[in-house]
Parts: structure tokens; sequence; C-alpha cells
């Protein structure tokens, strides 16, 4: 008795097992490579159905992956699709990644036209405009193979200086040795710099069609100013579920985080 109750534990064991694997296998084999979907989303945005590639691009999102190009067209087909504030925010997260690229800067300036919040912003020094077009010359990638690329430079000549009997290689690698650890510690710096600048969440954007910013973290507390879709802002603090922003006029309040986009 006990040998048939323990084989029916079994087969029952087995069976939820079998479920489970044949689930996950159909859970792999039904899944969509990012390429279909943004092949998919193509589709969809040329058939003028912005909410269906809207919803590829975010899969595609959802997958871990990301890119200057996906955000661009994830901005384009929120922006055909009349979220003004969900367009800014995604052409602001390809800029991010592509802070060079034409396009982006130029659809940009596009959707940022149509918000109704005009408000100048302060322009920038000139030594910070400088240091940030030289930190986004280029991608983090490439900063990667700079660095790793003058450091086997440099290890190369140190490994020569110390081995070579000739006094002219001595000379040579010694040069050669203080020129790449020059370009070496310059190309740690601007990696370093370019990894906190898409790493960091200083910025965000309104999603909201309109909303009263209150003077404090609460509810019940009084309105300080009124902002609408697609405005950007800076993010000073955060307390629960609420964050202090600071527009470019200076003024100051705070907005529940559901409310916007962080970039």
């Amino acid at each position: 008795m006990k040998m048939n109750i323990m084989t029916n534990k079994l087969n029952g064991l087995m069976l939820i097992a079998i479920v489970f694997i044949s689930l996950f296998l159909a859970q792999i084999t039904t899944a969509q490579t990012p390429d279909e979907l943004m092949n998919k989303a193509s589709v969809e945005y040329q058939n003028e159905n912005y909410a269906g590639a809207i919803e590829y691009y975010k899969n595609v999102l959802k997958q871990g992956f990301e890119s200057g190009v996906l955000y661009y067209n994830l901005g384009n087909a929120y922006f055909k699709n009349g979220q003004l504030g969900y367009a800014i925010f995604s052409f602001e997260k390809a800029l991010k990644l592509e802070p060079n690229d034409e396009d982006i800067n130029y659809n940009l300036r596009i959707a940022n036209s149509r918000t109704m919040d005009k408000i100048e912003e302060v322009p920038s020094i000139f030594i910070l405009n400088w240091w940030n077009g030289l930190v986004t010359i280029f991608s983090l990638n490439t900063l990667a193979i700079f660095v790793l690329l003058f450091y086997l430079v440099l290890l190369t000549s140190i490994l020569f200086y110390l081995y070579t009997r000739s006094g002219f290689v001595q000379k040579l690698t010694f040069f050669s040795g203080s020129i790449s650890l020059s370009v070496f510690i310059l190309f740690i710096v601007l990696f370093v710099a370019r990894y906190n600048r898409e790493a960091t969440t200083n910025y965000g954007i309104l999603f909201q069609k309109v909303y009263s910013v209150k003077t404090s973290p609460d509810q019940k507390a009084s309105d300080a100013f009124i902002i609408h879709e697609g405005i950007k802002f800076t993010i000073e603090d955060h307390v629960n579920n609420w964050t202090k922003i600071r527009l470019n006029d200076g003024k100051i309040g705070w907005i529940e985080d559901y409310s916007f986009g962080r970039i």
C-alpha cells in the first residue's frame, strides 16, 4: 500500500516537472529576439500603429537591451502617438547614449518646442561646454578600448625599457612610455567621466499633462506652481515617494515619483 502511495507521489512530481519544463521550453521557443521585435515595431510604425510600435520597443527594453537608436525610435513613436512627455523622455535617454547624433538633437528640439512651459536655460560656462564636448566625443565602449590599448603600449614600453641593453631603445621606450602613460591617464579620466554621465540620473521629465508642484512632500501641502507635460528639471532630493525638483528659472518644489521619468 505504501509502495503505491510513493509511486503515485513520484508520478505526480514527474508530471509537475514535465509541465514546468514544457512551459519553460515553450517560453524559450516563443520568445522573440530584439531584432525581431525592432522589425515588428518598424512595421507597426510604418502602418501608423504607433501604440503597437511602442509596445514592441518597450519589450526590447524589458529584455535588458538599450541603445540610442532604440530610444530614438521609441521617442518618435511616442511623439506620433501624442505622448509628448514620454517622447521627450525617450529622446533625452537617446541623447545620453548618443550625445552627438544630429537626428536625436533635432527631434528633441522639435518636441521641446511643443511644450507649454517656456523656461530659458541658464547658459553654461565655456569650460563646462568644452569638457562635456570632450567627454562625449567617444562612446563608453570606445573609451574602454583606448584605455586597454594604451595600457598595453605602456606595459610593453616598460618591459622593453627594463630588459633591453641598447641605450637608443631605452630612450625610445622611455619616450613612448611617458607619452602612453599620459594618454592612458587621460582616457581613464574620460572613461570615468563618461560612465558617471550615463549612470547618474540628475534630471527628470514630466509625464503628466498638468501637475501642481507642492511646497513640501505632502499631498496636503499648498501648491507652489504649475508645470506641464515634457518640462525638464533638476532632481535635488528624495523623501519617500516624493522628489524635490528645481526648474531652470530657480523655482523649487516637490512632485510625486509616478509623475515623471529620470534621465
